[in-house]
Order: structure tokens, then sequence, then C-alpha cells
């Protein structure tokens, strides 16, 4: 039997009305969603004019409650709990023995004892340590059914009160409380995932549809934009966000994590522990060498040594004598004209650069050069229109960290025809960060 005309027929995201006008789809953790729905210009500069909505409701989600919950996060992560309030979350920094992450992810207080950890390859690492250590709290893990949405960009915060009906100057950063629209309640996170005032709200999968458009239709008023899978990544790159299979491998491939596989073959068979899909012209032998820790993407100021964790050890000596450091890359803008110029002359071009951004599913890492030594790794190359430039992260040595910098990219896959672009080290993040604005001294109403 053919599929109805007006039924999706592949997974698309169950929290997000479909948009009848879409024609390209992107997956996004087992799911898929448009690639765009105006244009990724104009999506990438809805959070730096008015706002976006985007979805992040397939990212899984471990909820823990007991008596021995804060213990436990406390003995996984390397973060700090000593003043943790109710209704106050945390990035949270997983690690291994080595001190190299298994995950990242944000963890919310929910009560004295009842906490919800969301992430992507941090959840199964969690629910795996959890199970094995004999800790007095009992776990729930849920997907989809739950719904993340983010409002993210300087109308955010006046979409939302209207909608909802009251203030919301009341929640700091990294704070959440229970709101509502209409009778359907969420947790409203203020966080800011782009690098601007913005909000994550949490509940549950029954209501994430009507809550979706109540937002979408009084966001018109605000020139609210639907975020796209194309441009999703972008405020990643501008706002310093390094995510997992992107800038890097959670450590969990090779001999030392086989119970680990084992686990997450019978529980998490989403979570594939085949080797993953890689690309660029960084040279290297063993997976370990796309393994980062904490310090290296620029976390170390959450790190506490204030309890023991998994990790310690290794996290506590790298403090001490850091090595690499992330940094932004200012590709230069005449070398990367030549790679899209290569497609127009005769003779084999250089490897085509996707715009703005390489899309998730491979990890893309790029040699860094100062003259013929690799110094750095560079990863999520990005165009922004913003700041009309080719940006990437890259963790680099710390001797070659301060901005200004002048180091080289070299594009291309080994054994295909490779550029060597000119780049200029520049701050971490590059976009200035508006996350912790004072939402007290804002006017009553928005005004673009």
């Amino acid at each position: 039997m053919q599929p109805s005309p007006f039924r999706p027929s592949i997974a698309l995201t169950p929290g997000v009305p479909v948009d009848r006008g879409a024609s390209t789809y992107t997956r996004f953790a087992g799911y898929f969603e448009a690639h765009e729905y105006t244009d990724w210009v104009d999506e990438s500069q809805s959070w730096k004019t008015t706002c976006y909505i985007g979805d992040w409701s397939p990212l899984a989600k471990f909820r823990l409650k007991g008596p021995d919950a804060l213990q436990f996060f406390s003995d996984v992560s390397v973060n700090g709990f000593s003043a943790y309030e109710i209704g106050q979350a945390k990035h949270l920094s997983l690690c291994n023995e080595r001190g190299k992450l298994m995950g990242e992810g944000i963890l919310m207080r929910l009560a004295d004892d009842e906490f919800l950890f969301t992430s992507g390859p941090g959840v199964p690492w969690v629910a795996y340590r959890h199970e094995a250590g004999g800790y007095r709290a009992r776990a729930e893990l849920a997907g989809a059914e739950r719904f993340i949405f983010q409002v993210q960009g300087p109308a955010s915060l006046y979409l939302l009160e209207q909608v909802c009906g009251e203030s919301l100057r009341d929640i700091g950063f990294m704070r959440f409380r229970r709101v509502r629209i209409g009778d359907m309640a969420f947790d409203l996170l203020r966080q800011g995932m782009a690098g601007e005032l913005g909000y994550e709200l949490h509940g549950r999968g029954e209501d994430a549809q009507a809550i979706y458009q109540a937002i979408l239709d009084a966001g018109r008023d605000f020139g609210i934009r639907r975020l796209g899978g194309r441009t999703k990544m972008v405020n990643h790159v501008e706002a310093c966000f390094p995510t997992p299979s992107v800038d890097y491998l959670p450590a969990l491939y090779g001999q030392d994590q086989k119970p680990y596989h084992d686990w997450c073959e019978r529980r998490f068979r989403s979570m594939v522990t085949a080797r993953p899909s890689t690309a660029g012209s960084l040279r290297f032998g063993d997976l370990s060498a796309l393994y980062r820790s904490p310090v290296e993407l620029g976390w170390a100021k959450s790190i506490r040594l204030d309890h023991d964790f998994t990790g310690r050890a290794a996290v506590e000596a790298e403090l001490a004598n850091p090595r690499r450091r992330m940094v932004t890359l200012v590709w230069n803008s005449e070398d990367v004209i030549d790679v899209h110029a290569s497609l127009f002359r005769e003779g084999e071009p250089f490897d085509p650069m996707e715009m703005p951004r390489n899309l998730l599913g491979c990890m893309h890492v790029d040699e860094v050069l100062d003259g013929e030594a690799v110094v750095g790794a560079s990863t999520s190359r990005c165009y922004s229109y913003t700041f009309r430039q080719m940006l990437s992260l890259c963790t680099i040595d710390v001797d070659h960290a301060e901005p200004g910098t002048q180091v080289v990219v070299v594009w291309g896959a080994p054994g295909r025809p490779q550029k060597r672009i000119r780049a200029t080290v520049a701050p971490a993040p590059y976009k200035r960060d508006n996350r912790r604005l004072d939402v007290a001294t804002l006017p009553a109403r928005f005004e673009r």
C-alpha cells in the first residue's frame, strides 16, 4: 500500500507540526527535521535581530530520583555541587579515567533528590555508570516523547512573556521554573545556546505541538523564524559550543571500553559503537586522536577539585599543565574563494565547501599548521553571514593560541588536491556573549 500523501513517511520529530512547504529534510539524532524553512541566511540572522524556535526533542533524557542522586552526579562529573539549588541548571562534563570526555550535557535540579540530565552520548554513559554503581536512586529514560524547544534571540523574553501571560524576568541565567501556556505546564530554562538571551522549554510530548504552534503564532508579531537543520549548528560556532561527534569524539572507541560497548548493544541500540564517519585533512592512526578533555574545549572554569570523580587525577594534571586550548579560526577569504573558484577551472577541483557548514553525521577535522608542524585540529567550519567570514573552532597548542597568531588550515582529504588556507587565531566565542544580559534593564516593549 502506498503511504498517504497527507502523512509523513519518514520519522519526523513528533513535537513539531509538519510544514507542508518543507521539501528537504536533515537527520538529527535518529529523527528528521526540515532542512530550511525560509533560507539559511535569514534563519541565521534570527537570533541576532528577532528570535527563532528550534527543536532539540530527539536528545536523550535521564531522570534520576532518590537519596543518592546528587552523589551519583558528583561521582561521574568534573563539576562541583556544593552550592547547587533546586531550579538551577549546570553544564556537566563526564570523563573516563584518562580525563577524556565521554559526553556532556545539561543537568537540572528538579527537587532535593530529583534531577534531569539531557544529552546525546552522555545519557547512555550515565545510565551505564548508574546501573553498575548500586546507588539508591531510580532512573528513567526518555527520548522525543519529552519535548525540548529553544526560543532564542533578543525578542525571546518578550514573546514568551506574552504567550505565557506573566513576567519571566525573575528567571536568572541557568535557572528555571514552571510556567504555563494555557493549561499546559512546562519548565522554562534560561540558557542561551545562540550566545544571546534565550530559553529552553522542557515538557510533555502530548503538549508539544500545541505549545510549539502557540509560540509560532504569537511570534509572528516579533519576527520569529523556525530554525531548520541547515542553520541549526551555525550558532555553535559563533558562540563556541563544541559538540560531540562534530568537534570531538566521545572516548568510547577501543578495547578498553568493550564492557560499555556490550552494554550499549543491549540497552542503547541507537548508540552504535561502530567506527564513526570522519573526513578532512587531519591524519591519524587511532580515533583517540579525536578525543578531547574539558580543559581543551574551554570548560576548565567548571571543574571543581573539591570532590573525587572519574578521571580526577588526569584532569588535575592537565589543569596544572594544559597543552591545548579552544580558539576560533578566521579563514582568509581570498583562499576560501579560490576553493570555490576551482569548481569553475580546468583540472581537478578542491573538495567543495558545503554552505553554511557541513551536515551532521560525519566528523570533519582539518590539520592546522605552523610551517610544516601540526599545531591544531580545526572542526565545525562554518560560513557566518553576520561576520561575512569563514570560521571554525580549533583545539590548538597553547603557544599558538594567542589572538592574532597566523596559522594555515589544510583543506582537502589526503590524496586529493589540497589548499593551504591562511587563518588567524581569534577568541572563542567569536561573537559577543549576550547570554547573561540583565533583563531587569530591558524596556517593557521589544523594539527591532
